[in-house]
């Protein structure tokens, strides 16, 4: 039997990051200031890159509670603001990305849904939520992107918050 390898996945062991380069992630990855024109200038950067690549993600970014940018671009669904819910939850409970929580657990030979306790509906510790850390002042918000596999999600994240701060610096 002969397989068709366009359609056979492969297995690429650089999708999968260590868990210290995600750590190494948030520790780069903070903000001197997060202000409600800052939450714009981001969303408006994700949406620029998500338009650029036609990927068919929603976008999301909270602080304090509030929603200060949501945005979903063609190809998006109602479940991705589901999705988005649910991974922020994460970030919000346990401070560090939804992909990097999700990995640890992972780490230990267990699932998040196995091993936290937290309702499945409420919570997922799937890739694309990233913690909007303040110096000074730690975790404040989340910026979330979901509709892509959750690895490209949270890289995507990743990459626009490098950008941006990349301006700031």
């Amino acid at each position: 039997m002969t397989h068709n390898t366009e359609l056979t996945p492969k297995f690429h062991p650089e999708l999968t990051p260590p868990i210290e380069e995600l750590e190494a992630q948030e520790r780069r990855l903070v903000f001197r200031r997060f202000t409600h024109d800052d939450a714009w200038a981001l969303g408006s950067l994700l949406v620029d890159l998500a338009r650029e690549r036609q990927a068919p993600v929603a976008i999301d970014i909270h602080r304090a509670g509030q929603q200060l940018f949501h945005a979903a671009l063609p190809g998006s669904v109602p479940d991705n603001d589901a999705w988005i819910n649910r991974k922020r939850r994460v970030v919000e409970r346990y401070g560090s990305a939804s992909y990097l929580v999700g990995a640890r657990f992972r780490a230990k030979g267990t699932t998040f849904e196995e091993s936290s306790r937290l309702d499945p509906d409420e919570y997922a510790a799937h890739g694309g939520s990233f913690p909007i850390t303040v110096e000074g002042a730690g975790v404040i918000g989340s910026v979330t992107v979901s509709g892509l596999p959750q690895l490209q999600d949270h890289r995507f994240v990743v990459e626009a918050l490098e950008q941006f701060l990349e301006k700031d610096r």
